[in-house]
């Protein structure tokens, strides 16, 4: 059987990979100035111009996808044959992975033969778009349904997210931290990590003096986790701050051998919650 893989804009991997690989894309929404817009990887508000509205303290929020959204794409794809398999943003996250569990249930009470696997990723940003590109290269591979989806589900929780932020009031606006968790964003000097538990939750991490401390930190994080690092995609990504991001590149590259690196743009969703500045870096490890 055909497999058509989705996934959510949450995934923040670079557009024309998901145009060139026809990956479905479910698109979350941020709030701006009272207008709600989806979150397209760019192509409706640039990146740039998001991240600058932020800094000019533009307060925005977001919205899941809700169940119409994904009955109406999961159908339409079991009428024409194809087993679908969605990856998603972590539920600790977002209510979009419920939204997709509950589509799928009533898609498969019209359709009891119906094939579809929805799959909680545990992860964000390109920590999911991670999985979404194992799961991409094992369909090209003629893998079956059965087989990615036992990768998937057995790995996503070895997705390491090693962050770092410029202000954790974002994440506490959101309600991701608390309020205590996130007084020390406002410490002279303090460049605050982030990592995710095991069930893609938001934890505190170390707490890093100035910005050559923090690529450092990221670096050390791969070298440290990561696992046959030479046969591995690493992915960065940050709230408009690119020039770091080709710095902790060469940094990573200085230290190990990695297959290949990709980097891009936190997207508008996790860009509400990371705030401006923001740097990640994601790849497979052991344990969180």
């Amino acid at each position: 059987m055909k497999i058509k893989l989705i996934t959510d804009s949450a995934c923040d991997l670079p557009l024309e990979y998901i145009q060139n690989n026809s990956i479905d894309v479910a698109f979350l929404e941020v709030n701006v100035k009272g207008e709600f817009i989806q979150d397209d990887f760019g192509q409706t508000m640039p990146h740039k111009q998001f991240y600058e509205l932020l800094r000019q303290g533009e307060q925005t929020s977001t919205s899941q996808v809700n169940i119409h959204t994904f009955e109406e794409n999961f159908e339409k794809h079991v009428q024409e044959g194809y087993a679908v398999i969605y990856i998603g943003l972590a539920s600790a996250l977002s209510g979009t992975f419920n939204s997709a569990i509950a589509a799928r249930m009533n898609v498969l009470e019209k359709y009891p033969k119906a094939d579809i696997s929805v799959i909680d990723s545990k992860s964000a940003s390109l920590g999911e778009g991670l999985l979404v590109t194992k799961a991409c290269e094992m369909i090209k591979r003629g893998c079956s349904k059965e087989e990615i989806v036992n990768w998937v589900e057995a790995n996503c929780s070895k997705v390491i997210h090693a962050i770092t932020v410029d202000d954790l009031n974002f994440l506490k606006r959101g309600g991701r931290i608390s309020a205590a968790t996130a007084v020390i964003g406002g410490m002279l000097g303090i460049k605050p990590s982030i990592k995710f538990d095991s069930e893609g939750k938001v934890i505190p991490g170390a707490k890093l003096k100035g910005n050559k401390n923090a690529l450092r930190y990221l670096a050390n994080q791969v070298v440290e986790k990561g696992v046959d690092l030479e046969n591995q995609t690493i992915f960065i990504c940050h709230a408009d701050v690119e020039e770091n991001a080709q710095i902790l590149k060469e940094m990573i590259l200085e230290k190990v051998a990695v297959k290949d690196v990709v980097i891009n743009y936190i997207g508008t969703v996790i860009g509400t919650h990371g705030g401006p500045g923001a740097m990640a870096v994601m790849f497979l490890g052991t344990e969180r």
